[in-house]
């Protein structure tokens, strides 16, 4: 049993990846706050991080998530986003 968790684990490692993407438009903390609810909405992001300094937010996110619905939750929230990097973990 403890093999089972320990061999979905690694697929789930294996198949994260993490997005970092310049949003245009913030201002304000409630404009950090209103992109991430967006993105946390996405089925697959497991972890956002906006920062309002950098205008830049971090996504964590599996497989099944595209940087075009990345992109629209930001768009969504009211804001405008330019990825520039997708990583994969």
């Amino acid at each position: 049993m403890r093999y089972i968790f320990l061999a979905l684990a690694l697929m789930t490692i294996s198949f994260a990846k993490v997005a970092t993407i310049h949003v245009e438009g913030m201002t304000c903390p409630l404009c950090t706050m209103a992109i991430k609810k967006s993105l946390k909405k996405l089925d697959g992001v497991t972890k956002v991080k906006v920062k309002l300094n950098t205008k830049k937010a971090t996504i964590h996110f599996d497989k099944n998530v595209t940087k075009e619905a990345l992109l629209e939750a930001i768009k969504d929230a009211g804001y405008s986003g330019k990825i520039i990097q997708i990583k994969e973990q």
